[in-house]
């Protein structure tokens, strides 16, 4: 039937839609469209309904159009078929005209056909997504979770790790930023990985690099929260005078942070982002569980996630 059809039509393999949350700063050279992700989160589900809730009703209206006129849709589409004898629609116009009055009659009498195919495409692009979301990570679990070079807060060896791709002139980064710390000093046995991700200027990417050179002296989670934490412009000049009140050798720094190491590093993130189809910050990924964006409640939803990934297992982390 045609109305099944378009329900459950897949979407394209090539890449992981993450959805598009408010809270989040997007890469404005990104071509990547987000979309929807696992049913598990709750904040993915809600981003993804209030993002595609106008598409879904007319969809509906569209597919139960199609649901009544399908023998003579059948037609027209084997028709366009290269191997396909030419095929006349078996409507008059007087026959159309009826079957646009019963459309018309029947979703006005029932409005719940929307929710009830809203629901069931929600429903598949959850599986899908949820099985390429399952297939990445497990592609790229050691360049996430396992990067000896990537810096890490916490404890370096506990049993759960939480990986954030953030920008230090994200405005939502800066915003999640406490209850990251938060997450940090009530859990002992948490590992939290930082992943530079300058998306959003220059400046940005100045600040990255000295903030990966700041970790090849051992003190990078003192450089993160003053810089994370700093109310203006993150670039080169602000992240020096940052080093410099942390402590931080200033002549290695400005060696370092143009060094091939650092260079790799960006390279290697951002190559790591794409392949996830991550094109925003923050983004948060604690086992085989996403969280987009810094909404409100960032705390509770990670500690949840880190206790599930606790009681129910990794496999790829």
């Amino acid at each position: 039937m045609i109305v099944r059809a378009i329900v459950t039509a897949p979407l394209p393999p090539h890449i992981i839609q993450w959805p598009a949350a408010a809270a989040t700063c997007e890469n404005p050279m990104s071509q990547t469209i987000s979309s929807e992700t696992p049913r598990s989160h709750p904040l993915l589900k809600r981003a993804w309904r209030s993002h595609t809730r106008l598409g879904l009703s007319a969809a509906a209206a569209v597919a139960v159009t199609l649901a009544f006129a399908s023998p003579s849709l059948v037609a027209q589409e084997a028709a366009t078929k290269p191997d396909a004898a030419p095929a006349k629609s078996s409507f008059t116009d007087t026959q159309k005209g009826e079957i646009e009055t019963i459309v018309k009659d029947y979703l006005l009498k029932h409005p719940e056909i929307f929710l009830e195919i809203q629901s069931a495409l929600e429903s598949k692009m959850e599986e899908v997504q949820a099985e390429r979301l399952k297939t990445a990570l497990a592609a790229h679990a050691d360049a996430l979770f396992r990067d000896p070079d990537a810096p890490v807060a916490g404890n370096p060896k506990g049993d759960v790790t939480v990986v954030e791709f953030f920008d230090y002139n994200c405005g939502y980064c800066k915003r999640g930023f406490p209850d990251v710390a938060k997450l940090i000093k009530s859990d002992p046995n948490v590992r939290v990985v930082f992943r530079e991700l300058p998306i959003l200027s220059k400046g940005s990417e100045e600040a990255a690099r000295i903030a990966i050179a700041a970790s090849m002296q051992g003190k990078y989670w003192d450089f993160h929260t003053r810089m994370i934490e700093f109310k203006g412009q993150a670039d080169e000049a602000s992240a020096m005078k940052i080093a410099e009140k942390a402590g931080l050798d200033i002549a290695r720094i400005k060696k370092d942070m143009k060094s091939e190491k650092v260079d790799s590093e960006i390279k290697k993130v951002r190559e790591l982002a794409q392949n996830l189809g991550i094109n925003g910050t923050p983004h948060f990924i604690v086992g085989n569980r996403s969280i987009p964006g810094a909404p409100q409640d960032l705390f509770e939803q990670l500690t949840s996630d880190v206790a599930a990934v606790r009681k129910d297992g990794c496999t790829s982390c």
